[in-house]
């Protein structure tokens, strides 16, 4: 319903008019999409007829089963798909693969940024200092905080 030229159409059709289109896929991005839109169709008293799957009325029963078949198997997809990305993303992480943009300072950089902070300069002249934003100089501090914490953390007590 989002799209100007569905919404167009949407507005013309009335009670007991027919909408027949080729695909599911012209009726939304996903199945539970579609579903929402045939239902809202079929509230109005509209029809929904679809070509690729023989002309069957979605509004029917028939086509009610038929999209709730057709629902699960797009969910089921989903999930393998999801998944799959969880499970190679973790192989990645094992590997040693780091994920995420890269830093916009090096190693030394960041020793150097946070050795400033140290010395009482302020997060926006270490942001100006190296060409970067505050919230990366923020991000950093944080980060150095937490490293700083850890690494007391045994000897605290």
């Amino acid at each position: 319903m989002e799209r100007r030229g569905f919404a167009k159409l949407v507005d013309k059709l009335e009670e007991g008019d027919v909408l027949i289109v080729t695909k599911l896929d012209r009726l939304g991005r996903n199945a539970m999409d579609v579903r929402a839109t045939v239902e809202s169709l079929a509230g109005a008293g509209v029809r929904v007829h679809c070509l690729a799957l023989g002309g069957v009325d979605l509004t029917s029963p028939a086509g009610k089963m038929t999209m709730g078949v057709i629902a699960a198997v797009a969910e089921f997809e989903r999930d393998l798909l999801i998944e799959r990305t969880l499970s190679g993303q973790a192989r990645a992480r094992a590997q040693g693969t780091k994920f995420g943009r890269p830093s916009s300072l090096g190693a030394k950089q960041a020793e150097e940024a946070l050795r400033l902070l140290a010395t009482g300069e302020t997060v926006s002249a270490v942001a100006r200092n190296f060409q970067t934003s505050r919230r990366t100089i923020y991000r950093l501090a944080d980060k150095g905080d937490r490293a700083t914490a850890k690494d007391l953390a045994p000897h605290v007590g």
